[in-house]
């Protein structure tokens, strides 16, 4: 649904690319040979699959490599041109032994060891606004200085065991649009500061929507618009590029859901607009 409605709101003004599927060596930069090869043969066992939260197929396999590689992708659009964006991605609860949550393999975890090993990038910032706490990626990246995790999230929501980031802000149920983006804006500012980034990899989630099944916030969809737009304005003072990844969104409605994703798409189409006029000036 949202590949149908961005290519009908975004063309001929951006290119929509299938992705190739990440390869095994590209995933083995953060997943163990164990946790891979239990993948590609189907013997996760019965407690593993229940973690994952999906049934295993070769189909989900293929999909999660292919949604790794959109994710490396929009990395390198990135750095190309300011901006590159993935319909998919920001599976940030799989770690390197196991998926976890409806996350097979981290993807923001895989292309920023990719971009690393290929000496794209020295340092990179992970500015994550799914409403769940990216355990799997501040875990993957806890040992690398220079990709700094930062996550503002639910206290009380998935994952109940927290492996904490570089910088995290837990917030309470029910919090609404000004002070959510009061402490997004710190705690995003305090990221971007200490990590001196060449790349920001933003999960834009739709999960803080209040009207999300699983999300327990109260943002609305005007909110997470003014979410959006200061994650680029802060791109945009500082001159860094931006990949944004969805990441989650559990809409009563999955209508909201995809509006939301594609509002975000719409504006990084505007933040690349901005970066190209401050180019030409």
């Amino acid at each position: 649904m949202l590949r149908e409605r961005v290519s009908s709101s975004i063309l001929p003004f951006a290119e929509l690319c299938t992705p190739e599927p990440a390869t095994d060596e590209q995933l083995l930069l953060a997943h163990t040979y164990d946790y891979l090869e239990k993948l590609k043969s189907g013997s996760l066992t019965e407690a593993e699959v229940r973690r994952l939260g999906l049934p295993w197929s070769l189909e989900l396999v293929e999909r999660s490599r292919r949604s790794v590689g959109a994710t490396i992708a929009a990395c390198n659009a990135a750095l190309s041109d300011g901006v590159g964006v993935s319909l998919s991605g920001g599976t940030h609860h799989a770690c390197a032994d196991h998926g976890q949550g409806f996350c097979v393999f981290n993807d923001v975890a895989v292309a920023l060891k990719v971009l690393k090993s290929e000496n794209r990038i020295r340092r990179a910032v992970v500015l994550d606004t799914d409403v769940h706490q990216g355990n799997g990626t501040a875990d993957i990246l806890a040992g690398d200085p220079a990709l700094f995790t930062f996550s503002i999230h639910g206290e009380n929501n998935f994952p109940f065991r927290k492996i904490p980031g570089d910088l995290d802000v837990a917030l309470p149920d029910g919090m609404g649009d000004d002070a959510y983006i009061e402490l997004l804006e710190e705690g995003a500012r305090r990221a971007i500061a200490l990590s001196s980034p060449d790349l920001i990899v933003y999960l834009a989630g739709a999960d803080p929507y209040e009207g999300d099944r699983l999300g327990r916030l109260a943002v609305s969809k005007a909110g997470l618009r003014r979410r959006d737009e200061l994650i680029f304005e802060l791109a945009l003072e500082e001159n860094i590029p931006v990949a944004v990844v969805m990441s989650g969104g559990y809409g009563r409605d999955i209508n909201d859901t995809v509006d939301i994703h594609t509002a975000t798409v719409n504006l990084a189409l505007q933040f690349f607009e901005s970066i190209q006029s401050s180019r030409i000036r």
